[in-house]
């Protein structure tokens, strides 16, 4: 099992999912606030994970959107 930052329903979370052959299953998540991490190397985590990872959850599924760059 793995995790990392992404913003879900426009809101900060971690992502927690398994790798497996390619394919990637997402096995849940939860919210948090950008000011419980107060480490350099935490706060540079969730820059780069969230300019590329954005989700939307609704009746237990996940769909990845795709953000357009600017």
């Amino acid at each position: 099992m793995a995790w990392c930052f992404a913003i879900i329903n426009n809101r900060l979370a971690e992502i927690y999912f398994d790798k497996k052959n390619e394919k990637t299953k997402i096995i849940g998540h939860f919210y948090v606030e950008k000011e419980d991490y107060k480490k350099k190397s935490e706060q540079k985590w969730i820059k780069e994970d969230t300019a590329k990872l954005h989700f939307v959850y609704r009746k237990n599924k996940y769909k990845r959107v795709l953000m357009k760059l600017k």
